[in-house]
């Protein structure tokens, strides 16, 4: 397989990377930048914005008739590889999650008056969005089958009642996909609604606090108790929520993996320039075998990530759900993450450790990595049916 990238996607990933390196990365080292969260500043955000919009990198997954660029996966993971070099860098280019992934479910299936009403807006940066799926146990999470947030019927509207959690973005969306139960159906019992910040009948129970650095809008816990949603705002058909949440969820975990190859890839550039500078008995750490052994490893490691991820993409631009390899680079990405990080923390030494550098940002960030879009352990299970059901064509060349 040859994952070159054509001369135009890679003309996009030079001009990404130079815009972090010129633009971004000098925002990121000035703290009084950073929000009280430890993500980018609203007013520094939207000045790079504007200059993501003007040098032609916005909304890179978008159609280009809605203000995108059309790019393919192949094409989206190279770029978003190259963003996520910053700590900030996806959502000045409105990349990051969670709106990501809403924006491209919202122009798969919606209707035209949806995608107006609720998919422009975000693609032009004027609003954020949330998709609220987890539930509190006895809820689901992993299993959207055990989802317990009802909707139910009453004449042209549905009432919501329910409770969801650990949202993403939630405190700073203005638009919402809520997945709920319509009926007891195994298959056809969940449906997809769309809802604004501004209606009644929901609230933002907390904004749970996390370990790590946060999304705008954190990770927040959300109560319905009457929210009504009219029938023009049922994505998809009544019944259709599972499919609806396969559609989106699976490329999304995907460009996940897309980001965090990016910061695996920065916090190794971080130690390897440390180490080639620092000197230790008489020689530069670079030189001491011990060293080398740990960058090679690592090194090692985020490219088997990236094959993964760019194998999954595409599988997807072929038209395939590529589950089995979405499931793999999810794994993979994840753990060499985790490994990147902590390696590149143990070559820095104490000033990894500090906050003179990103490292112990990224460090916290990553342990949500095995976390999100499906546990690890979640995703071998898949692997594992994948793999006792297509016994030896699970290593297929095709």
């Amino acid at each position: 397989m040859d994952f070159t990238l054509t001369p135009e996607l890679e003309e996009y990933r030079a001009r990404v990377r130079a815009f972090v390196e010129t633009e971004i990365l000098p925002v990121e080292a000035d703290r009084a930048n950073w929000d009280e969260h430890e993500n980018i500043a609203e007013a520094p955000l939207a000045a790079l914005r504007a200059k993501a919009k003007a040098a032609g990198l916005w909304a890179l997954q978008m159609p280009r008739e809605r203000g995108g660029q059309g790019l393919p996966f192949t094409g989206l993971a190279a770029c978003y590889e190259e963003m996520n070099r910053s700590i900030f860098g996806p959502v000045c280019f409105n990349a990051a999650a969670p709106d990501d992934g809403n924006m491209r479910l919202l122009n798969q299936v919606g209707t035209e008056a949806q995608k107006q009403r609720w998919l422009q807006p975000i693609i032009d940066g004027k609003v954020r969005s949330a998709f609220a799926m987890t539930e509190p146990h006895p809820g689901g999470g992993s299993d959207p089958s055990m989802i317990r947030t009802r909707a139910e019927r009453r004449g042209d509207r549905w009432v919501i009642t329910g409770r969801k959690w650990f949202i993403t973005g939630a405190a700073a969306a203005q638009h919402f996909i809520l997945m709920a139960r319509t009926s007891d159906d195994p298959r056809k019992g969940l449906s997809t609604f769309l809802f604004d910040r501004d209606q009644p009948g929901w609230r933002i129970e907390r904004r749970i606090p996390i370990m790590g650095p946060e999304e705008h809008g954190g990770h927040c816990e959300l109560v319905f108790d009457g929210l009504e949603i009219a029938d023009e705002n049922v994505l998809m058909g009544v019944g259709d929520g599972l499919k609806a949440t396969q559609i989106r969820l699976g490329p999304a975990r995907l460009t996940h993996c897309m980001r965090w190859t990016g910061l695996a890839k920065r916090s190794l550039e971080i130690a390897g320039a440390y180490v080639k500078e620092r000197h230790s008995f008489g020689i530069p750490l670079s030189e001491h075998e011990g060293v080398q052994w740990l960058l090679g490893e690592a090194a090692m490691q985020i490219e088997i990530a990236r094959l993964l991820t760019m194998r999954a993409a595409a599988r997807l631009d072929q038209g395939d759900f590529a589950r089995k390899e979405v499931s793999m680079a999810k794994v993979q990405v994840a753990d060499t993450l985790a490994r990147a990080v902590d390696t590149a923390i143990q070559l820095c030494g104490a000033k990894g450790y500090s906050r003179d550098t990103v490292l112990e940002w990224i460090y916290r960030y990553a342990r949500q990595a095995r976390l999100v879009d499906g546990a690890s352990e979640v995703h071998k299970m898949v692997l594992s049916r994948s793999y006792l059901q297509e016994g030896d064509g699970f290593w297929g060349w095709s």
